[in-house]
Formats: C-alpha cells, sequence, structure tokens
C-alpha cells in the first residue's frame, strides 16, 4: 500500500501493480480498492498497465477532510495521476464513473482515455428519478449516528432493492464494512447531482472531455443504463458505444479486463 498527498491534506492510499502505462480504477458508492472485483481488475490488467487501484477519500485506508466537495475527490485523482507519471488512462464504474467523467472535464490533459461503465444517469422516463431531497436526508440520517438507515436508505432509494431483500443483508458479514462508509453515500450523491432527475444531460456538459471515451454498459443490467449510455455516448465529444451482452451492474472483471484492455492499447 502507498499513499499520495492531496491538494487538501488529505492522505489517499492505494495499490499499483503492474509495471506499464498507469490506469486508474474508481469504484462506486461505498466500494474500496480492497474490493475482491476490483484487486482482480488489477490483476488482470497489470499484465499490461500500472493498475492504480486507490480507497476513495472517506473509505479503506484514506483519510478524510470535511467539508466534502466534488473538486476535492477530483484533486485525489490528480494527485493520483501526478504521482505516476503526470498522465494516465481511466476506468470508473457507476457513481465512480460519473466522478471519472467530472474529473476528465477538469482534467482534459492529463485523462488520455476514459472508460465508463454504467454510470446511474437518469436522463428520461426509463427509471423513476431519485428523491429530491435524497442527499439531505442522508445528511441528516449520518448526523444524527443512524448509518445502517443510511445504507438502507440508498439500497432502496438509489439502488432499487425491495426491502425483504435488505433485511437478510443486513444479519449479513458485509453489513458493518457498509455502515463503515455509509458516510460516504452523499458524496456520491452530490457527484450525481441532478443528473438522476429524469432530465435530459445539458448540451455543453462534459466538453472538455476532448479524449477518447469508451461508454459501456451490461446487456443483462437495467434498460435505462443503456438509455443513459447511448445519450451520453451522443453527447460526448470523442466516444464510443458498446454493450456487454450478459453482464449487469457487477460486471465481471474477466469479461472487463480484455474490453478495456483492448481500448486502452488502441
Amino acid at each position: 500500500m502507498s499513499s499520495v498527498r492531496s491538494k487538501d491534506g488529505t492522505m489517499i492510499a492505494y495499490t499499483k501493480t503492474g509495471d506499464g502505462p498507469p490506469v486508474i480504477l474508481i469504484n462506486g458508492a461505498m466500494g474500496t480498492g480492497s474490493d475482491p472485483a476490483f484487486v482482480e481488475l488489477a490483476e488482470r490488467l497489470s499484465l499490461h498497465f500500472s493498475a492504480i487501484n486507490y480507497d476513495r477519500r472517506g473509505r479503506g485506508q484514506s483519510g478524510d477532510t470535511a467539508p466534502y466537495a466534488v473538486d476535492r475527490e477530483i484533486e485525489d485523482i490528480e494527485a493520483l495521476i501526478d504521482a505516476n507519471g503526470g498522465s494516465a488512462y481511466v476506468y470508473g464504474i457507476s457513481s465512480g464513473a460519473a466522478l471519472a467523467l467530472e474529473a476528465a472535464a477538469k482534467l482534459p490533459t492529463k485523462v488520455k482515455k476514459l472508460a465508463l461503465y454504467e454510470p446511474p444517469y437518469i436522463v428520461d422516463s426509463s427509471h423513476a428519478p431519485l428523491p429530491a431531497d435524497y442527499v439531505q436526508h442522508l445528511d441528516e440520517l449520518i448526523a444524527t449516528g443512524r448509518r445502517g438507515d443510511a445504507v438502507e436508505y440508498f439500497m432502496s432509494a438509489a439502488v432499487g432493492i425491495p426491502a425483504e431483500h435488505i433485511a437478510p443483508m443486513k444479519a449479513s458479514p458485509m453489513w458493518p464494512g457498509l455502515e463503515a462508509v455509509a458516510h460516504t453515500i452523499s458524496y456520491d450523491g452530490r457527484i450525481m447531482g441532478d443528473k438522476m432527475s429524469g432530465k435530459p444531460f445539458p448540451p455543453q456538459q462534459w466538453a472538455t472531455a476532448t479524449m477518447p471515451v469508451l461508454v459501456i454498459n451490461g446487456g443483462a443490467g437495467e434498460p435505462f443504463m443503456g438509455v443513459s449510455g447511448d445519450a451520453l455516448a451522443t453527447l460526448l465529444p470523442n466516444a464510443q458505444r458498446l454493450t456487454m451482452e450478459g453482464q449487469n451492474h457487477g460486471v465481471e472483471s474477466s469479461a472487463l479486463a480484455p474490453v478495456l484492455i483492448d481500448f486502452f492499447t488502441n
């Protein structure tokens, strides 16, 4: 485990696997660099790249500094890039993909190529929008010490897991780990902003993200991910589109790694 100091002084912990050009891997809500799927993906990519697998601020071995702002997370990514050669390929999944896109738009000379897997944008009526007070309610739950309730609210309101399926999750060994990073769920809510409200993207959104971008969704996933993926690929200046048949939001590393290797190397 290595670490880098972000612009605001926060220490960001990461592991580096492999010796090739750097690829920054950005996990989604409540994910950490030690998640088995991300560790496996890093190992597969390490045959061609230096896979930079990190704990986003507030999670795992990384620090956290109040108040939170999306720009601080972008600075974390920039610090990782600067510590590993000054430019990098970037991959993000779910809300981590949304963060990756925000970073690429702010750092267009440092992000060489960008791969996005199912950023959960809601751009039309194909999926119900999130509640308008989603982030506010999460903040209130965390402020009153109701970390488990915050995780449950995220699972139901954002992910759409039925209540009868959440109950067994709460009794499982994974639940304490989810509660440990519950305060970061609202961070991802702020990254998504109003882009889960059912409104189309503004015409010039992310116009500075001119690097090659691969927008991916899973063919076995929720249809709204394909709708928003199409809209995103149409909007971005230099994007291509891919649907990975048989995959859902929990994409298999064995299927994803060859796609990323091909995109980043060609």
